[in-house]
């Protein structure tokens, strides 16, 4: 191996060890309690190591969200197969949802955050677009098994497909907002699978009936 590529793997390393040790702290404290120092702390690197890689706690953060997003969307790619119905499908992405989250709540946390402002983390463009693209990536599963419903004469021709995605992205993340994080825990989990199963049948139902 030579010196360049050692270096950049060196390099490599220490940017993985600062994503892990905060995301550790993250899910541990929650964003807000954690700070640079801790980081750094966690990590066993200066504060000023950290900031060779990262401009701020926010741009950390957005990267941490960045991979699990993406580790999400390899567990649905085998959804968009679309050998079942629409409606079915809906179900099972809504499921592989949830029981994501409920993995991993403070990432849920902190994808809520990020929804609610993104515009004010000051995110170097680039980070900031692909932070941007891969919330839309998420969004537009949805549309993607709407209009398969669509072809396969389950959903009306005249469904709102913008529409209809959105609303379907909104309940899972209302739903789950509602109670992961309130009432009795041993609750939780049925009230967000109940509430969700009821909210997109009442949804699919009310499209089939207007065809």
């Amino acid at each position: 191996m030579g010196l360049e590529e050692r270096r950049r793997r060196e390099k490599e390393n220490r940017k993985q060890a600062i994503l892990k040790a905060a995301r550790k702290l993250f899910f541990e404290k929650g964003f807000k309690a954690v700070t640079v120092d801790n980081i750094a702390q966690k990590a066993e690197l200066s504060k000023g190591s950290v900031y060779l890689y990262f401009k701020s706690k926010e741009e950390i953060y957005t990267h941490i969200l960045l991979n699990d997003i993406d580790k999400f969307h390899r567990k649905i790619n085998d959804l968009l197969q679309f050998e079942e119905r629409a409606s079915d499908t809906l179900k099972r992405l809504a499921n592989i949802y949830i029981e994501f989250f409920l993995n991993e709540k403070e990432l849920f946390r902190i994808f809520m955050a990020f929804m609610l402002n993104t515009d004010q983390m000051n995110l170097p463009d680039g980070l900031h677009n692909s932070a941007i693209n891969m919330t839309n990536k998420t969004v537009t599963v949805f549309e993607k098994i709407f209009q398969d419903g669509i072809d396969k004469g389950e959903f009306p021709r005249s469904t709102n497909l913008r529409l209809s995605r959105n609303a379907h992205w909104g309940l899972l993340n209302g739903i789950i907002s509602l109670y992961l994080f309130t009432g009795p825990a041993t609750l939780r989990e049925e009230r967000i699978r109940s509430t969700v199963e009821a909210g997109l049948n009442t949804f699919v139902q009310g499209l089939q009936y207007r065809k």
